[in-house]
């Protein structure tokens, strides 16, 4: 018997970064993201002999321990290694071998939120296993506990909860780690347009998100009031943009997103650089009415609005920047498993 689960990957449209704590503590925040059509795959195999084989498949990186309650957190497939840490410590596994392996569609850095979702994945995975008592809530509670406070990863809130719940939702944060998910029903025919006229392109360069999101914590705590007011200008982005989805205004979409670009450089200092600029630049010039840099910034993922026909223009002019656009849909499901 295996057991297995997939969790979506997701694009942030609007608010990023206003999720992450203390800003979300002290003022809300509130996010506009949709989940598309690139996965986390997680797969457990019990197995006869008394093992714990791990497996990063993407990445091509294996270990083997012999059966403990607890892995040795080192900086090698700690993302695998700390969910199993977490679950015994919780619930307790049986004392038997089995193989965890993991799978996911992009590439770490990327800014589509891989290291939670891949979480998500995992703890799915046991809870098919195991039979676990958890809700979606729940699951993407612990998600967020388990990255953020077991293993000490820097960063927010949104991504577990898009990779449980899936489709296009309305996110608001508060104090006490406090989520409310508010799933929109957007009609079919606005976000066929939405998916055809937004271009999702990889820079073709990975990012830490650690230093961008601990500048960002250390300018809310020392009140910086530049980066502040950004991040109540990024929540207002979210709230425009939610209306202009659930009422069809999708030619609004491109200078919404480019509102929330210029914004999101008053962040933190690493957001952008000189190459991104260049790549936004290029597309507005070939149509694009407006985009923004996917996660905490510095590079991975970009995503443009292209109106009308322009879709086609400015996939073009992306080609001489080394990257590649990447196709996808819009996904209604999150977290999913089952077993073979």
């Amino acid at each position: 018997m295996i057991y297995r689960s997939k969790a979506p990957l997701r694009i942030g449209l609007a608010g990023g970064g206003t999720d992450v704590s203390p800003y979300s503590d002290q003022f809300g925040g509130a996010i506009l993201n949709a989940t598309v059509s690139l996965f986390a795959f997680a797969n457990i195999e019990p197995l006869d002999e008394n093992k714990i084989i791990i497996q990063a498949l993407d990445r091509k990186e294996e270990q083997h321990f012999d059966w403990a309650p607890a892995l040795p957190i080192n900086g090698t497939l700690d993302l695998l290694k700390g969910v199993y840490n977490r679950i015994h410590e919780d619930y307790g596994i049986p004392a038997t071998g089995f193989r965890l392996s993991t799978f996911v569609d992009a590439p770490a850095g990327s800014g589509l939120g891989t290291s939670s979702t891949l979480v998500v994945a995992i703890i799915g995975a046991f809870v098919e296993w195991l039979k676990l008592p958890l809700g979606d809530y729940d699951i993407a509670h612990y998600a967020y506990q388990i990255e953020r406070k077991d293993l000490k990863l820097t960063g927010g809130k949104q991504d577990q909860y898009a990779a449980m719940f899936g489709g296009v939702n309305f996110m608001e944060f508060y104090e006490d780690d406090k989520v409310i998910v508010n799933p929109l029903r957007i009609k079919s025919q606005y976000l066929h347009e939405l998916e055809n006229n937004l271009v999702l392109y990889f820079t073709a360069t990975s990012r830490e998100s650690a230093s961008i999101i601990d500048e960002q914590v250390k300018n809310v705590n020392s009140k910086n009031e530049k980066s502040i007011e950004a991040m109540h200008q990024l929540k207002e982005q979210a709230r425009r943009m939610k209306e202009a989805l659930l009422k069809g205004r999708l030619d609004e979409f491109g200078a919404i997103l480019d509102f929330g670009f210029q914004q999101k450089r008053r962040m933190a200092h690493n957001i952008s650089n000189s190459r991104i600029e260049e790549i936004y630049e290029a597309a507005k010039s070939a149509g694009a009415t407006g985009g923004k840099i996917s996660g905490a910034g510095g590079g991975g993922f970009m995503i443009f609005y292209c109106p009308g026909n322009t879709h086609h223009a400015v996939v073009e002019v992306l080609k001489k920047f080394g990257g590649y656009v990447k196709n996808y849909t819009f996904t209604k499901y999150g977290l999913t498993t089952w077993c073979a």
